[in-house]
């Protein structure tokens, strides 16, 4: 049975009428639809998919959980800062998802980089990032003035589980952003961190 707010059409109902018309709220406006029965086929491509999302959200879970450098409310806003440079903005949750999907169905390996630290320095940047979910063996620490991260870049040093590098020949005083990817193996080429950033001095 609909809801109404006040004569029909006029300010808005939610609800259905019998299996005919459906009323909601959408965006701020009010909009009626006709009914459709919900349908939830599982064809093997859906079947596929769906195992795709739900390994990336128990990568994401896993990686939260883990004693030793858990990916933190940090890492979250670099993440979330990483989605916020797309046409449409993506919460650190879904960015994290997105990218694990992708690497799903490129036939890659999860990747999940935590920990990101920024030293700064006289006229450098001292950062690090830890390989929490996967195993790339190498990769490279790109930075800019943007958040896209596109001025430069070095090379990460892998000790343990920790890259490190740094980033040298920067203006004391302006803010830079970076971000660690992956470069080897080639089943972990697209496994990217977060947008960190940091002020030399």
């Amino acid at each position: 049975m609909a809801k109404l707010k006040a004569p029909l059409l006029s300010l808005g109902a939610s609800g259905a009428i019998g299996k005919s018309v459906v009323f909601f709220p959408w965006k701020g406006l009010d909009v009626a639809r006709e009914y459709v029965v919900p349908a939830n086929p599982k064809t093997d491509a859906q079947n596929t998919q769906r195992g795709y999302v739900t390994n990336a959200v128990a990568n994401i879970h896993a990686a939260m959980q883990t004693a030793v450098s858990p990916l933190d409310e940090d890492d979250k806003t670099a993440y979330a800062l990483w989605g916020s440079t797309f046409p449409t903005p993506r919460t650190w949750f879904n960015q994290i998802v997105k990218m694990l999907v992708d690497l799903a169905v490129a036939g890659k390996s999860a990747v999940i980089f935590t920990n990101g630290t920024t030293t700064p320095g006289a006229a450098q940047l001292g950062v690090a990032v830890t390989r929490k979910i996967g195993s790339p063996t190498a990769g490279v620490f790109f930075y800019g003035t943007t958040k896209a991260c596109t001025s430069g870049y070095v090379d990460g040093v892998l000790a343990a589980e920790e890259f490190t590098a740094t980033i040298p020949n920067l203006t004391a005083g302006v803010k830079y952003y970076w971000q660690f990817r992956a470069s080897e193996p080639a089943g972990c080429v697209g496994g990217e961190s977060g947008v960190y950033y940091g002020t030399p001095t």
